[in-house]
């Protein structure tokens, strides 16, 4: 690797197989540096970022989702140092995924996540603290103490003899109602009543006179308005999604408009193949809205998706169902036209593409569901078209795996199609 001069700006030459070392890295412009990051994969980012002496900056310079993406892609346990670098808002944002599956919030996640932010120590804490919702710890210590004492409290005689765990201030005692979970909350606890004890007062005070009802369902309200804010869609919204439609009977409407909902993130993994109808049309349309619209269409997709935020394979394969949807559409509609598919993604909504494409494939799975095999590889080939989401059988790609992957073009379909036509026939 050299460095070399552009314009009198420093810019890294690469020599084949080579790497930056972290001095070239380090003399690079802040901006450069995030470009310069964009191109590598999540692990080599990360070791340029935490040996850099502006890491903290390249890490919070990161949109919220981008940043969650790259987290999830190295993995918890390996990510922990970069997680200490991120801001507030970042760390907020991992926590709105991580603590919740659809409506319901999980104490096991929270627990695992906040002992994670506590190793950041007490400067972690500050920061964080004033962006977490009162509600959201309230409802955390709802589920996991039990509280008596308090100020001004003449307290009876049964509960002044409890055998209570502990006491931070000898105004509240407090018993830990999951005593695994005991040492992460407890130091948890203890830093909120040392950095902040008019909340650590307001929280003890509220799980005192238990007051968790509808707790969370106000969290979950609070989480949808901020995730709104970034381009994600309510449960509901996401859901509608898998609307089915009639393939013969889809026409393209006119009118479009441009989604106004978050800025366009940078997308997760590469668009399917190189020679995809996708990837050519993206490349003509070639606008900011349609990938803003991208965006927001596989943020849908993983909303809708039970799973898809519990581990990164799970959300690579709903991106990748999403691409794979919007390529079978556009074949469908446009032959192999990439000028006609590019006006198509210019012009038509891409929600309804994708319903064009998850209906193609229900029309298969519908044909799937009336037929039975013996045999081992026809009968995994069946099993995959009946799933809720029908997944391709990769007996049929050339390599011959036995496993499944998402349909990505009108070919796939047409090779279970042939597999479909000598069974029923």
């Amino acid at each position: 690797m050299k460095k070399t001069e552009k314009n009198g700006a420093a810019v890294l030459t690469l020599v084949k197989g080579g790497s930056p070392g972290a001095n070239a890295f380090a003399a690079l412009p802040l901006a450069e540096k995030e470009h310069y990051l964009k191109g590598l994969r999540p692990k080599e980012r990360m070791d340029l970022m935490l040996g850099d002496p502006e890491g903290r900056l390249l890490v919070r310079s990161m949109g919220e989702q981008e940043f969650f993406w790259l987290f999830k892609d190295i993995g918890e346990t390996d990510a922990l140092e970069l997680l200490q670098l991120a801001s507030p808002e970042q760390c907020l944002f991992m926590l709105d995924m991580e603590l919740w599956s659809r409506w319901s919030f999980s104490s096991d996640k929270a627990v695992e996540w906040i002992g994670y932010l506590l190793e950041g120590g007490d400067d972690r804490i500050v920061e964080l603290l004033p962006r977490l919702d009162f509600e959201l710890l309230q409802l955390l210590f709802s589920r996991e103490l039990l509280v008596g004492g308090g100020i001004g409290d003449l307290s009876n005689d049964e509960e002044r003899l409890a055998d209570w765990d502990h006491s931070f201030d000898d105004t509240f005692m407090i018993t830990f109602r999951n005593p695994k979970h005991s040492q992460v909350i407890g130091r948890f606890v203890e830093s909120i009543c040392r950095l902040d004890n008019a909340l650590y007062v307001a929280l003890m005070e509220g799980v005192k006179n238990d007051i968790e009802t509808e707790l969370e369902e106000a969290c979950s309200r609070f989480r949808d308005g901020r995730l709104a804010d970034l381009g994600f869609p309510s449960l509901d919204e996401a859901l509608s999604l898998y609307s089915r439609l009639k393939p013969a009977g889809f026409a393209l409407e006119d009118g479009k408009e441009h989604l106004t909902t978050g800025p366009a993130a940078t997308l997760p993994v590469p668009v399917g193949e190189e020679t995809s109808l996708l990837l050519k049309a993206l490349a003509l349309a070639g606008s900011d809205d349609v990938q803003t619209e991208l965006n927001y269409l596989i943020n849908s997709a993983l909303v809708a998706d039970e799973t898809a935020f519990s581990d990164s394979e799970a959300m690579h394969q709903v991106v990748q169902r999403v691409y794979g949807y919007l390529n079978i559409a556009l074949e469908h509609l446009c032959g192999g036209d990439a000028e006609k598919a590019g006006v198509v993604l210019s012009g038509e909504y891409l929600k309804r593409l994708f319903q064009l494409g998850y209906s193609i494939l229900l029309e298969v799975k519908g044909r799937a569901e009336k037929l039975e095999s013996d045999n081992y590889a026809t009968n995994k080939l069946l099993m995959g078209l009946k799933n809720k989401r029908p997944r391709f059988y990769r007996g049929l790609d050339a390599d011959n795996v036995d496993g499944y992957r998402e349909f990505r073009s009108m070919a796939d379909v047409a090779r279970v199609g042939g597999v479909l036509r000598h069974l029923e026939g």
